[in-house]
């Protein structure tokens, strides 16, 4: 089989997938200097990766030899499923491979952000003791907005820290939501990019959360309304903000809301751990098999 890798970085995970994959089975990367409808073209790939690029109906039309279309990640809005089905190709994601993975980096934003560590590093250049103050998380109440394996795997380790945590799930009413911001100390995105939560996080909804309240965002970047962000950043009601995921990726490195006191960032990092790797490179791999021996697939979305 002839795979095509279609992201820009993860290069891990591909070393990881071409131990998975079977000796016969061909795994190329994109030239990245040329359109990926033409590389699609080009390289005539039974199965594609799209990893972080867009699949979208140029590129599906420009690999007639398609058998899969296989998200090596459990999301998948970059791809026209639409587009696959007319074309009677399958598209199969990789869900449960890094919960584990990004509930850890979580918890890593959150006591970055209630320890002020960018101002502590500030400090520590400067020579200066005993500050800044930070709080503790053990005691307060953490909010988390989905309630897939991700955010129950965020809401254990949360518990083990002494928080207390509440649940938003996606049929929450407008008045659920506000009675939910309201109650929070800390809120965690985990819900994926839709119509119905693009712009969820908005100047309403940062309003009503608690004065000082921490906002983690390890999801998908366009869920925060950045413009709310950057104004209730600005006005001291948003204590600080945990960001893995940005509006538009890769992001600009001299944007200067990575370097307000208050935000701390990953390069889209919450997920790539040897193990979640090594899971999605065996989910993959599965998948590749069964569309050479003809048998039904796992994880399909399509």
């Amino acid at each position: 089989m002839r795979l095509l890798f279609c992201g820009s970085g993860w290069v891990d995970v591909v070393d990881v997938l071409r131990a998975h994959l079977a000796a016969d089975d061909e795994l190329r990367l994109w030239d990245r200097a040329r359109p990926l409808a033409d590389e699609v073209r080009a390289v005539a790939p039974d199965v594609l990766l799209p990893s972080n690029a867009r699949v979208d109906a140029a590129v599906i039309a420009a690999a007639p030899a398609l058998k899969l279309i296989q998200q090596p990640a459990a999301g998948y809005e970059a791809i026209d499923v639409a587009a696959a089905r007319a074309r009677g190709v399958p598209v199969c994601n990789a869900p449960g491979a890094n919960p584990v993975a990004v509930a850890e980096a979580v918890l890593l934003l959150l006591l970055m952000l209630a320890r002020r560590v960018p101002e502590a590093r500030a400090g520590f250049a400067a020579a200066t003791i005993g500050g800044p103050v930070g709080v503790e998380l053990a005691g307060r109440t953490l909010g988390v907005v989905g309630l897939g394996r991700t955010g129950r795997a965020v809401a254990a380790r949360a518990t083990a820290l002494g928080m207390t945590v509440v649940g938003l799930g996606r049929d929450a009413s407008a008045v659920e939501r506000a009675a939910f911001w309201a109650r929070c100390d800390a809120i965690t995105l985990h819900c994926p990019l839709t119509d119905a939560t693009r712009g969820l996080i908005d100047d309403a909804a940062l309003a009503a959360m608690r004065p000082g309240a921490l906002l983690i965002n390890a999801a998908r970047g366009p869920i925060v309304d950045r413009a709310a962000l950057e104004a209730a950043l600005a006005s001291g009601r948003l204590g600080g903000a945990g960001l893995d995921v940005f509006w538009d990726e890769p992001w600009d490195p001299t944007d200067p809301l990575w370097r307000h006191p208050r935000v701390v960032t990953l390069p889209h990092v919450a997920g790539s751990t040897t193990e979640a790797f090594d899971r999605i490179a065996a989910i993959v791999a599965d998948n590749v098999a069964r569309v050479r021996r003809g048998e039904p697939l796992q994880h399909r979305v399509d």
